[in-house]
C-alpha cells in the first residue's frame, strides 16, 4: 500500500473518532473525503463526486417522496391511529407483551421508515400498556427499541433504494432478495430481548406504574380506522403491483405521491385538515429528505472518492480478492460496531457499500448480499447503541438510562450479526 494509502488509514481513524464524538455526521465526511482527494492530487474528484450525487435522480426521487409522505402522516396522525388499531387487541397478554410489542413495533416500522419517527409513534402506546401489565419500564423500552429493525423491509429507506440502484434491480426485488435474512435477524432480536428481560426481571414487577407518556398522549386524540390504513397504502401499491397486478405498477415515488394524496383528501373530510397545511408539510419533509439523508448519502460518496483516490479500495478489494472471509467481517462487523459507537447505521454501511459493494463479484460474491449484510448489520448496531436518536426517544417516553435498555437489546443483536455474517453471504 502507498503512503497516501497509509495516510488515508489515519484519516479514517480519525474520522471514526470524530463521529464517535458525535460531530456532524455530513461535515466529518465531506471534509475526510476532500482532504483524503487533496492528499492524493485530485480536489475535483470530491467536488465531481458531490455533484454527481446531488443530482442521482432515482436516489432522490424515492428518498424524497418517502419523507414528504411520512411527514403527511405525521401531521394527520394517521400513523397514531395505525398504532392504536395494531395495539388494541394485545391488551391483557402478561409478560407476552414484550415480544408481540416487537412484533407491532417491526411491522410499523415498515411503514414509517425512520427509526426515531416510528418510536415517536409507538412509544406512547405500547409502553404504557406493557407497564400496566406489570413489565418494567425498561424491559418494555427494550421491546420498543427491538423493533425498530422493522426499516429494513421499507421501500422507503435510504439503504433500500441505495443498493437497489447500485444493483440495477427493482427496490421491492432487492428487497425479496434479504426478505428471508430480514425475518431471521428479527426473529432472533424478538425471542432474544424476550429471554434476556425474563432473565433480567423485567416482567416482575409488583405495582404497575403509569409512565410519562401517558401523560403526554393526547387524551382527545380521536382514531381513524380508514387513516389508519394510509401509511401501508404505497407498501400495497408496490407489492401488488410488482407481484400480481401490473396495471398499477409504478416507482417508489409514484407509490408515495399516491399514498400522500389519498391521505390528504381523507384527512380533508375526516378531520378537516387545512389543504395548504399538509401541502406545506409534504414539501417539508421531502426537503428535510433530501437535507438528512440525501445530504449523508453525498457525503459519505465523497468520502468513499477519497477513499479510493488513495488507494485505500483498491488494497481492501485485492485483500478481500484473496480471502471472501475478509469482505463477510468486514461488511458485518464494521458497520455494526461503528453503528454502536456513534448511534447511527448510516454513515458506516453507506461508505462501505459506496466503496466495496460495486467491487464485490470480484471476490466471489453478489452486489445484493453484499449490500444486504452491511445493511442489516449496520441497523442491528443501530438498535444496541444507546446513542441511537430512537433509542433516546424510547428512553425519554419511558424515563430509563438508555444504557440500561442497551444491555437488554445488546446480546441478540450480536449474536443476529453473527448470523448473517456466517449464512447469508
Amino acid at each position: 500500500m502507498s503512503v497516501q494509502g497509509y495516510i488515508a488509514v489515519v484519516i479514517t481513524l480519525a474520522t471514526i473518532y470524530a463521529l464517535v464524538r458525535r460531530y456532524e455526521t455530513r461535515l466529518v465526511l465531506l471534509t475526510s473525503g476532500l482532504l483524503m482527494c487533496l492528499i492524493a492530487l485530485n480536489p475535483m474528484g470530491a467536488l465531481n463526486q458531490f455533484a454527481k450525487q446531488m443530482t442521482n435522480a432515482s436516489l432522490i426521487m424515492a428518498i424524497c417522496s418517502a419523507m414528504g409522505f411520512a411527514a403527511v402522516c405525521s401531521l394527520t396522525k394517521a400513523d397514531h391511529s395505525l398504532v392504536h388499531y395494531l395495539t388494541r387487541p394485545i391488551k391483557g397478554l402478561g409478560l407476552f407483551l414484550i415480544p408481540i410489542s416487537t412484533v407491532i413495533t417491526f411491522l410499523a416500522n415498515i411503514a414509517i421508515p425512520s427509526a426515531a419517527g416510528c418510536a415517536a409513534a409507538v412509544a406512547p402506546t405500547l409502553i404504557p400498556v406493557m407497564l400496566r401489565a406489570g413489565i418494567k419500564p425498561v424491559g418494555a423500552a427494550a421491546a420498543v427499541m427491538a423493533g425498530t429493525i422493522g426499516s429494513l423491509l421499507s421501500p422507503g429507506t435510504s439503504h433500500n433504494v441505495f443498493i437497489a440502484n447500485l444493483a440495477h434491480m427493482q427496490i421491492v426485488d432487492f428487497i425479496a432478495t434479504h426478505f428471508f435474512w430480514d425475518l431471521i435477524v428479527g426473529a432472533l432480536v424478538t425471542v432474544g430481548v424476550f429471554i434476556v428481560c425474563i432473565v433480567m426481571g423485567d416482567h416482575k414487577q409488583t405495582t404497575p406504574v403509569e409512565a410519562a407518556a401517558e401523560a403526554k398522549k393526547e387524551q382527545d386524540f380521536q382514531p381513524s380506522p380508514v387513516l389508519a390504513w394510509m401509511p401501508v397504502v404505497p407498501i400495497a401499491i408496490l407489492v401488488v403491483g410488482n407481484l400480481w397486478w401490473p396495471v398499477i405498477h409504478m416507482g417508489v415515488a409514484q407509490a408515495m405521491l399516491v399514498g400522500a394524496i389519498l391521505t390528504v383528501v381523507l384527512a380533508i373530510f375526516i378531520n378537516h385538515d387545512s389543504p395548504q397545511e399538509l401541502s406545506r408539510r409534504f414539501f417539508q419533509g421531502t426537503g428535510k429528505g433530501y437535507a438528512d439523508v440525501m445530504g449523508l448519502i453525498i457525503s459519505a460518496s465523497v468520502f468513499a472518492c477519497g477513499l479510493r483516490e488513495c488507494g485505500l479500495v483498491s488494497a481492501m478489494i485485492e485483500a478481500m480478492q484473496q480471502s471472501s472471509e475478509i469482505a463477510r467481517w468486514g461488511g458485518s462487523i464494521g458497520p455494526f460496531v461503528l453503528a454502536v459507537l456513534c448511534g447511527s447505521g448510516d454513515a458506516a454501511t453507506l461508505a462501505f457499500n459506496e466503496a466495496v459493494t460495486p467491487s464485490a463479484p470480484t471476490f466471489g460474491m453478489q452486489v445484493p448480499q453484499l449490500g444486504a449484510l452491511a445493511f442489516l448489520s449496520g441497523a442491528l448496531g443501530r438498535t444496541m447503541s444507546p446513542l441511537a436518536a430512537g433509542m433516546i426517544v424510547i428512553c425519554g417516553i419511558a424515563q430509563v438510562n438508555p444504557f440500561e435498555v442497551a444491555k437488554r437489546t445488546a446480546l441478540p443483536c450480536i449474536i443476529a450479526m453473527l448470523v448473517i455474517a456466517l449464512l447469508m453471504v
